[in-house]
């Protein structure tokens, strides 16, 4: 899973979002180091969506412009936590006393 892909799911762990709002929620998730262009981020949700990850929420219509909004699906849940703890695990194997090689 790349970075952007996790950053995008955690930013809808919360709540369903539009793709701005995406935008703004993986940069503060990922402390300012993820920074979604539009194409990447709509990119990723179509790859995201056919995974099953993501899904539709509703669509919105403001100032004139169509504005959709993304949930989570529970797969979605899953692959992201299951993201997490592989690195979780990762880091503490280098962070621990004599790093990934046990010296």
């Amino acid at each position: 899973m790349t970075e952007a892909t996790y950053f995008i799911l955690a930013a809808l762990m919360e709540e369903p979002l539009h793709g701005y709002g995406i935008i703004k929620r993986a940069r503060t998730k990922s402390l300012g180091e993820v920074d979604l262009a539009v194409g990447t981020l709509y990119s990723a949700l179509d790859r995201l969506s056919e995974a099953g990850w993501v899904r539709l929420d509703r669509e919105e219509t403001v100032n004139g412009r169509p504005r959709r909004y993304y949930r989570i699906t529970d797969d979605g849940v899953h692959a992201v936590r299951a993201q997490a703890a592989r690195m979780r695990r990762a880091a503490a194997l280098v962070l621990r006393p004599g790093g990934a090689t046990g010296a």
